[in-house]
């Protein structure tokens, strides 16, 4: 108990480090700066890791959307277990976005250089943009939820960085699909 007490009077900070770990991930991979040498890279998974990423977001989708309707009908134990799967469906995405990415390097868009330039591009932009945003807020509302009684939530800024994480969260996880789709199905 005395671990939650602990977590519970740091929820900020833990949320500001697990946010900057994070982000440093991402952007590491990205830009290919992590150590990969020592990892196993089968070309079949790399090949599946997209396509498996699609089926985790769309799963996520539904998560997020089932646990925002929960919470609204009062069903509290129901939304917790939908938004931590939530959490895990975005960790599973982000380990095997990340493992991919370190490894080759971000996708390069098939498509004509004017979608490229005037749609894709901003498209993916704003995408980044909110995956960004919505970090801190997911862990700012797990990590409340998860360091206190129910009771308890409801004399914290839960509500609003839920609203916002779900919000940001659903609208990154549809253009992530939308991204997938313009990547391996539409060009």
């Amino acid at each position: 108990m005395q671990t939650r007490t602990w977590a519970r009077e740091h929820v900020p900070a833990l949320t500001a480090l697990l946010t900057a770990v994070s982000l440093a991930l991402v952007f590491g991979a990205a830009l290919q700066l992590l150590p990969v040498d020592a990892l196993p890279s089968p070309d079949a998974l790399l090949a599946a890791i997209p396509h498996l990423n699609a089926v985790i977001s769309l799963t996520a989708i539904g998560t997020i959307v089932a646990g925002v309707r929960a919470i609204r009908r009062g069903d509290v134990a129901r939304h917790r277990l939908l938004m931590v799967a939530s959490f895990g469906l975005f960790a599973l995405f982000l380990g095997l976005y990340l493992y991919r990415v370190a490894i080759v390097g971000p996708t390069e868009f098939p498509g004509p250089a004017t979608i490229r330039t005037y749609v894709y591009y901003p498209f993916l932009l704003v995408h980044i943009a909110f995956a960004i945003v919505c970090v801190p807020f997911v862990f700012y509302a797990l990590l409340t939820a998860g360091t206190r009684p129910v009771a308890d939530i409801y004399e914290t800024r839960h509500r609003t960085a839920g609203r916002v994480a779900a919000a940001l969260w659903l609208v990154s996880f549809a253009m992530g699909v939308s991204i997938y789709a313009m990547l391996y199905h539409v060009f």
